[in-house]
């Protein structure tokens, strides 16, 4: 299974299509099987109580399952997401950046669907789990 976009052309597609969130998210490793996204967690992040936002463990999950999909696709910006779901299993430790390991378990024509498990960085246990299902706009030309 080939790549379309590594490591950095995923950094700089973040950057130049969505820069209001680009510096939230660093992409650690990237192979055919999935890809590590980590939340670099900020006081932002946090909610009352000092652990990190449900709104922020989604994002992470979305994003890291949207750029497995774009890994696999090339640039496909029009990529949207059409369900999800998300269980949240147990408090995030606070002050730790997040980690999610995602993959794609379908990548169709027209849809993807992958998963995201995530951890709070140097943790065993996941804090949540992800399913996540993505529409691919038709290729152009």
């Amino acid at each position: 299974m080939q790549l379309a976009m590594d490591v950095a052309a995923l950094q700089a597609f973040l950057a130049g299509e969505f820069p209001q969130v680009a510096a939230d998210f660093e992409v650690l490793a990237l192979t055919p099987e999935g890809i590590d996204v980590r939340l670099k967690v900020t006081d932002r992040h946090l909610r009352p109580g000092g652990t990190v936002s449900g709104p922020s463990l989604f994002a992470l999950a979305d994003v890291a399952v949207y750029l497995a999909i774009l890994a696999r696709l090339g640039p496909v910006a029009l990529a949207v997401t059409t369900s999800s779901s998300i269980d949240f299993m147990r408090k995030p430790a606070a002050g730790v950046d997040l980690i999610a390991r995602a993959r794609l378990l379908k990548l169709g024509r027209v849809l993807a669907v992958g998963d995201a498990l995530i951890h709070s960085h140097g943790q065993g246990a996941p804090v949540a789990r992800a399913s996540m299902t993505y529409s691919i706009p038709p290729r152009q030309g």
